[in-house]
């Protein structure tokens, strides 16, 4: 099936983390007693999630940055800081995420209410109360917040209309789209001038939009693949309603009347549940039909001329209430929550001679939640990394006494274990 595929870049960050807090309860005459320093809150995670309202990705073209709220810190007298809110941001159903690096799919969000994780918030520092343990009875340190993630997203958006514009050739399907939407497809007086759909996002209001396609131009016995046959009645399938533009000014002398039935007949033939789709039928080219040739020609359907804009604002309405209508009809799915386990441990590489960098979830959120500026907080992160098992993964990896060691943006001197 041919779809309409726009794109765009996003750039998401989870929110920070709240610092934890460095504080002592003041009892009488004893300056410093317990420590009572509160945790900081998480940040906010950001989560792209499928809605049926949403038409297209023009929001993200001047808009391309998306952070959620960051975590409060910890305050004193065990008092813990806020979460931060997370952000959910809506996205078309029918959107592929992509990474916008390596391409590699992260996530396809197809139904409504479909979400997905795009960057998870930090989580929140530790206050020093939590740190409270026989063998360290007034820690002076607390850990600080840790940052969000962030990166940069593609967003494909693969989505047929929700309007399809029906139609033989040369009815003006072209120009009405060029009408109602951007879209600038090629118009001309003669048949077939479309060979491929033309689509265009049209715009009500801030909540309403949809999206229309100008098929190309049916003709009889196109279900048996007269014409270019399966090639344009496919487009049809997913469309959510149908609007027959049925010509008043047909040159061939063919009456509205039999514009409609062999138009129905051939999407019958191809698919007969797309007669049971809501429609519109509309007559075109009504500045060149006089009342007294509409009365000969029988029709009595809703009249527009794209070319004056005669009952084209008054479509545009038909058209957004009956897909609303056809919108809400469609029951919501539970929506799809797409997992990504975290990475665990420590990794080593080795970055040249005499340096090695130490990679991972746990080892780098040592050092990321933790104040390397005091000997308390230092005296931890050796022990925690000691814990993780990283003295012996740099030994493995054949370390030497000097060799320079990173984690993150810290480094130290590897000594080995006497």
């Amino acid at each position: 099936m041919s779809q309409f595929v726009d794109e765009c870049q996003l750039n998401v960050r989870g929110g920070d983390g709240g610092a934890g807090c460095v504080s002592f309860r003041r009892e009488g005459p004893v300056v410093n007693g317990g420590p009572n320093g509160g945790d900081g809150g998480k940040g906010g995670d950001v989560w792209l999630v499928a809605d049926h309202n949403v038409a297209s990705l023009l929001a993200f073209r001047d808009h391309p940055h998306r952070r959620a709220e960051s975590g409060v810190h910890g305050k004193g007298k065990d008092l813990h800081g806020r979460r931060g809110a997370s952000l959910e941001i809506a996205v078309p159903e029918g959107t592929v995420v992509k990474d916008l690096y390596t391409g590699e799919v992260l996530a396809e969000l197809l139904r409504h209410g479909d979400r997905w994780l795009a960057a998870a918030g930090g989580r929140g520092g530790r206050g020093n109360a939590r740190f409270l343990s026989n063998a360290r009875r007034a820690p002076s340190f607390a850990e600080q917040g840790e940052h969000g993630e962030e990166r940069w997203l593609k967003l494909e958006l693969q989505l047929m209309a929700d309007v399809a514009l029906v139609g033989f050739p040369n009815a003006g399907k072209s120009t009405l789209i060029s009408v109602i939407s951007a879209a600038k497809p090629k118009i001309a007086d003669y048949p077939f001038t479309t060979l491929e759909p033309n689509l265009g996002v049209v715009r009500v209001d801030d909540r309403t939009e949809f999206v229309v396609a100008d098929i190309p131009g049916l003709i009889e016995g196109a279900s048996e693949g007269r014409g270019l046959g399966h090639r344009f009645l496919r487009h049809v399938e997913r469309a959510r309603v149908l609007c027959l533009l049925l010509d008043l000014a047909s040159m061939e002398g063919t009456s509205p009347q039999e514009q409609e039935r062999v138009l129905l007949h051939e999407l019958g033939d191809y698919r007969p549940d797309l007669l049971e789709r809501p429609r519109l039928v509309v007559g075109t080219k009504g500045d060149v039909v006089s009342h007294e040739q509409l009365a000969e020609l029988g029709f009595t359907g809703h009249v527009i001329s794209a070319a004056t804009g005669q009952g084209v604002r008054e479509l545009v309405g038909m058209m957004a209430s009956a897909v609303h209508e056809a919108r809400s009809a469609v029951p919501e799915s539970e929506g799809v929550v797409v997992l990504r386990p975290e990475p665990v441990g420590a990794v080593v590489e080795r970055l040249g001679d005499g340096e090695f960098r130490l990679v991972g979830r746990d080892v780098e959120r040592v050092v990321a939640l933790n104040d390397i500026t005091t000997a308390d907080a230092l005296a931890y992160i050796d022990r925690r990394l000691d814990r993780l098992g990283v003295p012996r993964l740099l030994a493995r990896a054949g370390a030497q006494e000097g060799d320079v060691v990173w984690i993150g943006d810290f480094s130290f001197e590897y000594q080995p274990d006497r």
